[in-house]
């Protein structure tokens, strides 16, 4: 089946749900997928097509970062699912790095928990600019005064680490009453609200597509019969079909051609910063390229031995 070409009539935003483990991020997912999905802006993704390894399915929790797509009437949005799981913070850092804003679920019937303060904290250092608030579970909750209380936490908490916290919207609702159709207003109204939200509080973000392309690697897939893939998230520039890379940076440096470009499987002529995408590799052996390596224009990324760095260590 011929694939079909990525419609680029939108401005395109990379945004993630975050927060605790088992408040609720990939059933928001999944909601968000449900409820666009009825307005045509979005397919449907139920919650065992986002977890998808057997160790996810068999633990209930998200271990790696899973990307869905959908649109509003405003943008087309990427998002990215990320892990609760306090484990999987090196992949939730992955995720995170790549968000332009990001979706904090918290569970109205536990208040903020330890890897909802964690990932705040994680965004914050990633800087992920903008933060919206999904106070998932609230049909668990019928004490108007103790949701009012988990508001007023989470509002301190991300004030604690320099976001806005009195201005952040925060939407409440439940994520399982819209999976299964329940009351409205809890359901599918609230997660229109908070997709109302996202449009208008999380900034459309400025993209450097002027200078040289750069795409840092996050994934290596071969494709039988057509090659090697490399995933990521286009960090500047533009790169286009049939145009010469550069892979640098752990092994020595390797020049290869872009044969094709894809976003959520479908077929674009170019790829532009911001996007995530998979760039299929001419001649490229799977093992020739690993996660961490960039993608680049020629000459425009030297390798370098020593470097500075700023850290934050996190302990468990």
């Amino acid at each position: 089946m011929a694939k079909e070409k990525f419609n680029r009539s939108k401005p395109h935003c990379n945004i993630g749900t975050i927060g605790h483990v088992d408040h609720g991020k990939t059933s928001l997912t999944a909601a968000i997928t449900k409820v666009l999905a009825e307005t045509g802006g979005a397919t449907f993704t139920a919650y065992d097509q986002i977890d998808k390894a057997p160790e996810e399915k068999a633990r209930g929790i998200t271990i790696s970062t899973a990307h869905v797509e959908y649109e509003t009437s405003n943008r087309h949005y990427a998002h990215v699912d990320c892990p609760g799981h306090a484990d999987y913070v090196k992949n939730m850092i992955t995720g995170a790095a790549q968000m332009d804003g990001a979706i904090l679920v918290v569970s109205a019937a536990d208040g903020p928990m330890p890897q909802t303060r964690e990932h705040i904290l994680l965004a914050r250092q990633v800087g992920v600019p903008a933060l919206v608030v999904f106070l998932n579970k609230c049909d668990m909750v019928d004490d108007e005064e103790l949701l009012e209380l988990v508001e007023l936490e989470v509002r301190e908490l991300l004030s604690k680490y320099d976001f806005p916290g009195d201005d952040i919207p925060i939407i409440r609702g439940s994520a399982l009453v819209a999976l299964e159709n329940g009351d409205p207003e809890l359901g599918a109204k609230a997660v229109l609200k908070l997709m109302e939200a996202v449009d208008a509080y999380i900034p459309q973000p400025e993209r450097p597509v002027d200078q040289p392309f750069l795409m840092p690697i996050e994934d290596v897939f071969s494709i039988s019969g057509r090659g090697t893939v490399v995933t990521g998230r286009v960090e500047r520039g533009i790169v286009k079909v049939g145009e010469e890379v550069e892979i640098v940076g752990i092994r020595p440096t390797t020049k290869t051609t872009v044969t094709g470009v894809e976003m959520f499987r479908k077929l674009l002529d170019q790829g532009q910063a911001g996007d995530n995408i998979g760039v299929l590799l001419r001649g490229t052996k799977r093992e020739d390229v690993e996660r961490g390596q960039v993608v680049c224009k020629p000459g425009s990324v030297k390798p370098h031995t020593k470097f500075k760095a700023e850290a934050y260590i996190l302990t468990k």
